[in-house]
């Protein structure tokens, strides 16, 4: 049985909450560094970054704004579940916002910097409480929100201006950022997110999800119960994302047009198409109903928040393609990206 087929089973169960965040550590004392920077394909440019509270160094993939020598916002891009990487460990050959959602192009000309960090599967992109023995040292709240940060604005003249945005677990992370550093990002969203922490479903849904990458959960926020769980969920804590733009969307799990033999990444392969409908429609099932739950949850509040819930489509890259770019003049307003 695969990761993703285990993932629907416990997905579909039932519904989640929406979720949110701790602020992470601070900084070891070394602090993070510029290791190297080096050119990638198209316009990328490949960053190594030391980052002190992990101890190692991390690869991140970055778009450099139209005027580079000019100060341009940010917008940061999470990967999915098996955090942008190949089979390999190569970025290139792995599902993530460049290979699969064609970033590189859509972005091209805009006095925009996009940031994709590399890694982090199954990690949450959250401070985990304890190291683990197959994924490490887990301290993404910290990279992300205290360390990148400082190293992206000194590399290519950031504003000051920063929005995240992360794909189905990342939908999660990116939530949890938000509400861990809130004056670091002017908007957030989510792409075929279901962000439940806390409670049976959202310990169940965390559990497949770090488990599948054969992580231990108890050492990412502690056995069920913990206070960490409720801590980490932007649904509890939906309150605080007052004032951020907030942009929201998934599909229903019912075959769209992107879902055919011919779709976006399938390459004419009959099987990857039977995995879509099947695996992904069940998923984006299920996160359809978590973004209407947070949609309310929103309105109840009063918290403005644009929702897209398309009334069909699977949990695949070639919708989050789309859907990148239906958010995106909301994000460019929020960044004030001309």
């Amino acid at each position: 049985m695969s990761v993703l087929t285990r993932c629907v089973l416990t997905l579909a169960v039932g519904v989640a909450v929406y979720a949110a965040p701790v602020a992470g550590a601070g900084p070891a004392p070394d602090g993070p560094r510029l290791i190297s920077v080096a050119p990638g394909p198209g316009r990328v440019v490949e960053l190594v970054v030391h980052s002190a509270a992990m101890a190692k160094a991390v690869t991140v993939a970055v778009l450099p704004a139209a005027d580079r020598s000019a100060k341009a916002p940010v917008l940061y891009l999470l990967n999915g579940v098996d955090g942008g990487v190949g089979p390999a460990g190569d970025w290139r050959d792995g599902g993530n916002w460049i290979t699969r959602a064609d970033a590189d192009s859509f972005f091209a000309g805009k006095q925009v910097t996009v940031v994709m960090p590399i890694g982090g599967a199954g990690s949450y992109y959250t401070d985990w409480r304890a190291d683990d023995p197959v994924l490490g040292r887990q301290r993404w709240t910290t990279f992300l929100t205290r360390e990148l940060p400082g190293v992206i604005d000194a590399e290519f003249h950031g504003t000051g201006a920063n929005a995240v945005a992360g794909v189905s677990m990342a939908g999660t992370a990116a939530f949890q950022l938000a509400l861990a550093a809130p004056r670091l990002y002017t908007a957030v969203g989510s792409y075929s997110g279901c962000v439940s922490t806390s409670g049976p479903q959202g310990h169940a849904i965390v559990n497949t999800v770090v488990s599948g990458q054969n992580g231990d959960p108890v050492n990412m926020w502690g056995q069920p119960g913990d206070p960490l769980w409720a801590a980490n969920d932007p649904f509890l804590h939906a309150e605080r994302l007052r004032g951020l733009a907030i942009y929201v969307s998934s599909g229903t799990g019912l075959p769209g047009a992107l879902d055919t033999v011919d779709g976006p990444g399938l390459d004419g392969d009959s099987m990857k198409l039977v995995d879509q409908l099947i695996v992904g429609g069940a998923l984006d099932a299920v996160t359809g109903l978590c973004t209407q739950q947070l949609a309310a949850r929103l309105r109840d509040l009063a918290i403005p928040a644009t929702v897209d819930l398309r009334p069909n489509g699977t949990h695949s890259w070639g919708y989050w393609r789309d859907d990148l770019r239906h958010s995106w003049p909301m994000f460019a307003a929020a960044l004030r990206v001309g």
